[in-house]
């Protein structure tokens, strides 16, 4: 029998679907085994869509969404006692909604509001400008202002707190706000669909995954194939090296940049590459099957890595030369040219206490930041350009015109942590170690965005970037923090193409927005588990042209990030005095974040850019709003606000590595990342290496840590027992036997003894404890064979996007003047053993540490 054309179920036929026991119909049949009856004419529910002849192979059905998985239907067919006089029977297959289209969901990197040329930047991203062209152009669209909380408010649809990323999960702490663990009756977008029939895929950077779960031994259930998404290709971290990433097929950790000639592999291609294979692998499969794909590469996120192709197309076409506040005047002519903000906004004023001007530079200066957003800004053409590949590869499959597409252009606003002058190493800055520009120009200039750089730019580049408003990622209290540019397009549905639309949206709103659109509810129940409210309102209503000025159905929204904080409300916006700067990462903080601050009211009906502030004028206003806030932090999880910032990186969390002060390895192992691997920092430490030495020498690798931009690494260097620390790329301190082992059965070990009373110091807002000096000794069969001081530790974190690997070393070394990857150890180990001793305060210490913290608080 032919199938049938989609059928909507009533009455008998939808009985006969999921027939189970459950609800009754007229004359005594059950349907429903979720004992909810959501048929037409019954309960009033969504309706069931069907092709095909039920019982067949071929059947489809659309599913009532409430309960995922859904149950499994009710046998319709006969059993006798012979296949001959049975019938067979099988399950509807299950499918979206007819009207459901492939949704294609990208997402950029640290981009600000003034980046691409959609928006009126000078950068082309001609990719993002056809979106626009083809539908719509959304001006007040926001953050959370940092990296993983924006992502998982964007997949969940609740706000980031809600879904334990009140901040991102390198700095998670023991609280519900900020644990990064997704709970589970707040599933993503990925399940929701996934589950109602839909292919689903994650391109990219991941960065909500915990990062005490993050090795192969996992969990898996907060990975992106743990979370709804069959199929992922990317990263799991908040950024990596664009040219030797920390990269992951599923929970695999792969390797496909290693013996590619060096400046030919690059992620941002080869994940296009991946994305465009995935896509024609599904269409080829089951044209019929609607797919969904999470796009977020790592541009424009530090490191900043573009192919020298992109470089050399940006550096032709002279967009800096004049300077970033020249480049800020362009923007804001530029976006009032485009209608992106109005004719009378006002532009915010340019932070001279703060930032130089461009004028004040030296030459050298200037040369140099050229350099760094040159590198930059090939870094976001690159990346949209490939963008505009994975497009392009849905239109050739023939599926644009069923295909909804939102592009965002960034996860928060561009990022200031490159410092005032830049760096070509972003972990050093994170450990609060600054390289001059004289050292830029004279040993990076040339090497900018390659492989040897970790590089970011100049803060006057980000905040140039942010026109027209002010400050940059981090800063959750304005505007260039948290609004970014989205540019939707779906053909046929969309019919007011290259329109604007100013209705206030945010990032929880994209996951409603896409279940109306598919025809899908919220599931009431996942796994069992009861889901609590999606907290997004749908912006779905403004895809018809009717609705161009409807106002925003959004009206209040909270913002939070590490103590600085504010609050939308139907056009007003109470923000808190900006007191840190973003490119601050190390220092005391405030201790009290939520009364300790200076508060700012703006009237965003008349002031787009947030500009004046009116707080002296509007007391009661700012009464209300200060409530407001606290009751929706009460609400959702935002307390107890927090202002530390780097040194929340060294908190202790419940990683495979708490409570152990000893590690054993046997065996050769690679891949080990940073958060479930022993920790080297601040604090005493002993590596011990039973090894065995082959008839004419050995070398290689016995354990490491990190990498080119820090980390330490313990190896036979020519048959030399050498240890190694990386001090980011600036130093490296090497400890080295004066003779190659003899062959036969050896000893080495490197001993550390640390001088700082350790991380337990920051505990109380004081960091005297951290990146102190120690002593490390090199042993050989128990006897020391060089010994010496080092003045100054690592205090922060090594490396983040390589892993610690035993017996070889993946990724970058420690040392290129030592050896190259993978250095695999030619001899044979039978144990290396760590052994941690982390500094404990004494009373003494704690009553020392506890005056110094009042004495701070009563100098404040």
């Amino acid at each position: 029998m032919k199938p049938n054309p989609r059928t909507i179920l009533s009455g008998t036929l939808a009985a006969a679907v999921l027939a189970a026991p459950g609800c009754t119909h007229t004359g005594g049949q059950k349907c429903c085994s979720s004992g909810t009856c959501t048929m037409t004419g019954s309960s009033g529910g969504t309706p069931i869509e069907t092709t095909g002849v039920i019982g067949s192979p071929d059947a489809t059905t659309t599913i009532s969404g409430k309960q995922l998985p859904a149950p499994d239907p009710k046998f319709g067919g006969v059993i006798k006692d012979d296949a001959f006089q049975s019938k067979a029977w099988w399950a509807p297959r299950i499918v979206p909604p007819k009207q459901a289209p492939n949704i294609l969901l990208i997402m950029t990197d640290d981009s600000g509001f003034g980046v691409p040329s959609t928006y009126g930047g000078v950068i082309p991203t001609p990719n993002m400008d056809r979106i626009a062209k083809a539908g719509l152009k959304y001006t007040q669209f926001h953050s959370t202002a940092l990296c993983s909380p924006t992502r998982a408010a964007l997949i969940t649809g609740r706000n980031h707190h809600s879904v334990g990323f009140g901040v991102i999960s390198e700095q998670s702490t023991g609280f519900p706000g900020y644990n990064s663990v997704i709970p589970r009756d707040k599933a993503t977008i990925g399940r929701i669909l996934l589950d109602n029939g839909y292919a689903t895929s994650w391109f990219g950077k991941d960065h909500n995954t915990p990062v005490y779960q993050a090795s192969q031994i996992g969990p898996f259930d907060q990975w992106p194939t743990g979370m709804g998404f069959e199929y992922f290709y990317g990263f799991v971290g908040g950024d990596t090296s664009q040219w030797e990433p920390n990269l992951f097929r599923n929970t695999t950790q792969i390797y496909p940049y290693v013996g590619k000639p060096e400046g030919t592999w690059n992620l941002t291609t080869a994940m296009a590459d991946d994305a465009i294979d995935w896509l024609n692998r599904v269409n080829q499969i089951d044209p019929s099957k609607p797919f969904f794909c999470y796009y977020v590469p790592g541009g424009t996120h530090a490191p900043h890595h573009p192919t020298k192709e992109w470089v050399d197309k940006i550096h032709e076409l002279h967009l800096f030369d004049q300077g970033w506040n020249k480049l800020r005047d362009t923007i804001f002519a530029n976006e009032k040219k485009l209608g992106v903000i109005p004719p009378d906004a006002k532009m915010t004023p340019w932070p001279k206490d703060l930032l130089k001007e461009w004028d004040q530079l030296t030459d050298d200066e200037k040369k140099m930041f050229i350099r760094q957003v040159e590198v930059f800004a090939a870094y976001v053409a690159y990346t949209d350009h490939e963008i505009g590949r994975v497009i392009q590869a849905v239109e050739d499959m023939g599926k644009l015109d069923n295909t909804l597409i939102i592009y965002i252009n960034g996860d928060n606003g561009t990022s200031a942590e490159g410092q005032l002058i830049g760096t070509p190493n972003e972990v050093a800055m994170f450990n609060g170690v600054q390289v001059p520009v004289e050292d830029q120009l004279k040993y990076f200039y040339d090497v900018w965005g390659t492989d040897r750089t970790y590089n970011h730019m100049a803060v006057g580049w980000a905040w140039a970037f942010d026109t027209p408003y002010s400050w940059t990622k981090q800063i959750a209290s304005h505007l260039g923090g948290i609004r970014q540019g989205m540019c939707v397009s779906w053909p046929g549905h969309i019919q007011d193409v290259g329109g604007i639309r100013n209705q206030f949206c945010h990032m929880i709103d994209v996951v409603p927005t896409l279940l109306e659109v598919c025809g899908i509810q919220q599931p009431d129940y996942v796994d069992g588990i009861k889901q609590s409210p999606i907290e997004g309102t749908s912006f779905a209503y403004t895809f018809d042209a009717k609705n161009v000025n409807e106002p925003s159905r959004h009206k209040t929204q909270y913002f939070e990030m590490m103590g600085d904080h504010a609050i939308y409300h139907e056009g007003w916006m109470l923000s808190t005095k900006v007191i840190r700067p973003p490119w601050q990462v190390i220092g005391a903080v405030n201790p009290d974040p939520l009364n300790n601050c200076t508060f700012e009211l703006y009237d965003l009906t008349k002031d787009w850019t947030q500009c004046d502030d009116v707080a002296d004028k509007n007391p009661e206003k700012v009464k209300e709003l200060k409530q407001m806030f606290l009751d929706e932090a009460k609400k959702y999880e935002v307390l107890p606000l927090d202002a530390s910032v780097a040194t929340r990186l060294v908190m202790p969390r419940p990683n495979i590595t708490a409570g152990r002060s000893e590690f054993v390895y046997t065996h050769p192992m690679t891949g080990l990342p940073q958060g479930d691997s022993p920790l080297l920092l601040n604090c005493s430490y002993t590596i011990t290496a039973d090894i065995e030495v082959p008839e004419g020498g050995a070398e290689g690798m016995l354990v490491t840590s990190g990498g080119r931009f820090a980390g330490w690494g313990f190896y036979l260097l020519k048959g030399k027992p050498t240890f190694t620390w990386d001090l980011v790329d600036l130093k490296r301190q090497k400890w080295q036997a004066p003779e190659a082992l003899t062959p036969g059965k050896h000893t080495v070990e490197f001993d550390f003894k640390y001088e700082g009373l350790g991380a337990g110091t920051l505990a109380f807002n004081n960091l005297s404890g951290i990146g102190r000096p120690g002593t490390g000794t090199l042993l050989v069969d128990g006897k020391p064979v060089d010994t010496q001081k080092m003045e100054h530790t690592i205090p922060l974190i090594l490396q983040w996007d390589e892993s610690m690997d035993i017996g070889s070393d993946t990724g970058t070394p420690v040392d290129d003047q030592d050896y190259q990857c993978p250095f695999a150890f030619t001899g044979k180990f039978t144990k290396i053993k760590i052994t941690v001793d982390r500094p404990q305060l004494s009373p003494d210490d704690i009553k020392k540490l506890e005056e110094a913290t009042r004495n701070n608080k009563m100098s404040e």
